[in-house]
């Protein structure tokens, strides 16, 4: 299932556009919405609650993370694995709690840019497609990945934990 996070609100078409995108890249996975009015502008406190409700989801949950001040800036658009779940975002904090408390994690930068990517709504344009990846059961393994047969554009994710480049192609 995949689990959008976001602080976006109830009001507006945000949410709405980020399962668009979920449903048409990832048909027929449940859609369970965690959270849509998270601390505004606040991934530090957002963690807190991300890390308390996560922990209620069954192993290859993917959460579609967004709560991100700095969106367009210089940080960086992240996606880990911790205890079997998936977590896509911005790596601005918003996963610290969870890297912490969990007993094994693996994470990787995202370079990879869609043909067209806002400035404002990374939550749209690059994480739900990441999401929508991962949910359909093609998660990459550690230390090397090759999607050339999921689609469209090649770019490179770089593991946080270690030097090693995966090159991957995504929708």
């Amino acid at each position: 299932m995949i689990a959008p996070f976001t602080d976006f609100g109830l009001h507006g078409p945000y949410t709405g556009q980020m399962k668009a995108v979920l449903h048409q890249m990832a048909p027929g996975i449940p859609i369970i919405d965690l959270f849509a009015d998270a601390p505004v502008g606040n991934p530090k406190a957002s963690a807190y609650l991300l890390a308390a409700y996560a922990a209620w989801f069954p192993v290859r949950t993917v959460f579609l993370c967004v709560v991100d001040p700095g969106v367009g800036g210089t940080r960086p658009s992240i996606f880990l694995e911790a205890d079997g779940r998936w977590y896509i975002g911005p790596g601005n904090g918003l996963f610290e709690l969870i890297q912490r408390r969990a007993r094994e994690t693996r994470s990787w930068d995202i370079d990879w840019k869609p043909k067209h990517l806002s400035a404002s709504f990374h939550g749209r344009d690059l994480f739900a497609p990441v999401a929508a990846m991962l949910a359909r059961g093609d998660p990459p393994p550690a230390g090397q990945v090759t999607m050339a047969e999921i689609a469209g554009q090649t770019g490179r994710m770089t593991s946080a934990r270690s030097s090693t480049s995966i090159t991957t192609a995504m929708p």
